[in-house]
C-alpha cells in the first residue's frame, strides 16, 4: 500500500472523535483501522451525514417518525371514538334494564327512542353509502335518501344529543371515580372534587408506575442473569480449586499431611455443596417472590381447564373419525345422496324466504 494511503495517528484520533461525534451506528472500529483506511473513514464521514443512530437515512427517518406520529393520533381518535361507542351501548343496556323493570319515565322513553332510532339510521346510511362497491346493489333497496326520511325530528335530535352529552359525561366521570378507587382505595370517601383532582393527575401516576414497573422487570431479568453467571463461575472456581489440590496430593504424596487433606478435601466438597445449595435457595426465594400461591393455583386450575377441554376435543375427534369411516363404507352413491338433498334443502329454504316476502302486508 502506497504511503499516500496512510494518515497520521492524529488525523485517525480526530476521525475516530468525528465519528463518534456523529452518533455513527454501532461498528467495531479503532484509531489503527482508520489510520490505516483513510478513505474508509472518509466514507463513514460522509455517510454520518445521511444517516442518523439507527441506521437510517434521514429522510426516511423523518417520515418513519411522521408515519407512527399519524399512527398515534389515529390511534387515539380511533380508542375516542371507541369509548364513546362503548358508553352509548352501556346506556342503551341500562335504558332496556330499566324498561323491563317499567321504571322509565316519559322523557326517558323518549330520549331512548330518539336515540336508538338515529343509531340505527346512521349505520345503514353507512352501509349503503359511499363507502359501498359500486357493483353491488343497495341494501334491502333502499337509498341513502330513503334512510334519511327515518330520522328522528330535528327538534327531538337537539334535546337528544343535549342529554346524551350529559349522560356521557356522568358515565365517564363514574368510570374514572370506580378507576381511581381501584387504584387508591383510600379515595373512595373523598369528596367529588378531590376524586376529580386525583383523576387529573392519574394518567402521570398511571404512566410513572407503569415504567417503575418496566425497570423493576428489566432490572430482575439482569439480576436473574447475573445471579445464573455468577453461580456458574463459582461452580467452576470451586471445581477447579478440588481438582488441583486432588493433584497436589497426587504429585507431593505428602505423608503426614494426607489426613489433614482429605478432610480439607471435604470440607471444600461439603462447602461447595453447601453454597450451591444457598445459591438454589436464593434462586428459589426469587422464584417463590416472582409466583405467589395464588398464581400457582390459578395456573393449576387453568392446566386443568386446558386437559379438561383436550380430553374433550380428543373424544369428540375418535367420534367423528368413526362417523366418518362409516360414511366412507357408503362409498359415491352417499355422496351423491348428500349434494342432492342439500340442494333440495336450500331450494326449500328460498321459497320459503320467498313465501314470507309475500305474505308481509
Amino acid at each position: 500500500m502506497a504511503s499516500g494511503d496512510f494518515c497520521s495517528p492524529g488525523e485517525g484520533v480526530e476521525i475516530l472523535q468525528q465519528v463518534c461525534v456523529k452518533q455513527f451506528p454501532p461498528c467495531a472500529l479503532t484509531e489503527e483501522d482508520l489510520i490505516q483506511n483513510p478513505n474508509f473513514s472518509k466514507l463513514l464521514l460522509s455517510l454520518s451525514q445521511h444517516m442518523d443512530e439507527s441506521g437510517l437515512s434521514l429522510t426516511l427517518a423523518k417520515e418513519q417518525a411522521q408515519a407512527w406520529n399519524e399512527v398515534r393520533l389515529r390511534k387515539m381518535a380511533w380508542l375516542r371514538y371507541e369509548i364513546l361507542q362503548r358508553i352509548i351501548q352501556e346506556l342503551l343496556v341500562d335504558y332496556y334494564v330499566k324498561a323491563q323493570d317499567k321504571n322509565l319515565t316519559s322523557e326517558d322513553k323518549k330520549f331512548h327512542e330518539t336515540l336508538e332510532q338515529r343509531l340505527l339510521v346512521t349505520e345503514l346510511a353507512q352501509l349503503s353509502g359511499p363507502g359501498q362497491e359500486p357493483e353491488m346493489p343497495p341494501l334491502l333497496g333502499f337509498e341513502k335518501a330513503d334512510l334519511l326520511e327515518l330520522m328522528p325530528p330535528s327538534q327531538d335530535f337537539v334535546w337528544m344529543r343535549e342529554r346524551l352529552r350529559l349522560e356521557v359525561e356522568e358515565q365517564l366521570k363514574r368510570k374514572c371515580f370506580t378507576l381511581l378507587c381501584y387504584h387508591d382505595p383510600s379515595s373512595d370517601t373523598d369528596g367529588e372534587t378531590l376524586k376529580a383532582a386525583k383523576v387529573w393527575k392519574l394518567p402521570e401516576v398511571l404512566v410513572g408506575e407503569k415504567q417503575q414497573c418496566l425497570e423493576a422487570r428489566n432490572l430482575q431479568k439482569e439480576q436473574l442473569v447475573l445471579l445464573e453467571k455468577k453461580r456458574a463461575t463459582y461452580s467452576q472456581a470451586l471445581l477447579r480449586c478440588l481438582t488441583l489440590l486432588q493433584r497436589l496430593l497426587q504429585e507431593h504424596r505428602l505423608k503426614t499431611q494426607s489426613e489433614l487433606d482429605r478432610i480439607n478435601a471435604q470440607y471444600l466438597e461439603v462447602k461447595c455443596s453447601a453454597m450451591i445449595l444457598k445459591m438454589r435457595m436464593e434462586e428459589v426465594k426469587v422464584l417463590s417472590d416472582t409466583y405467589s400461591a395464588e398464581k400457582l393455583e390459578v395456573h393449576r386450575l387453568i392446566r386443568d381447564r386446558l386437559e379438561g377441554a383436550i380430553r374433550l376435543q380428543e373424544q369428540d375427534l375418535e367420534k367423528s373419525r368413526l362417523v366418518l369411516k362409516t360414511y366412507e363404507v357408503l362409498g359415491e352413491d352417499f355422496e351423491n345422496l348428500v349434494k342432492e338433498y342439500s340442494q333440495l334443502k336450500q331450494a326449500t329454504e328460498n321459497k320459503r324466504w320467498a313465501l314470507q316476502e309475500f305474505s308481509k302486508p
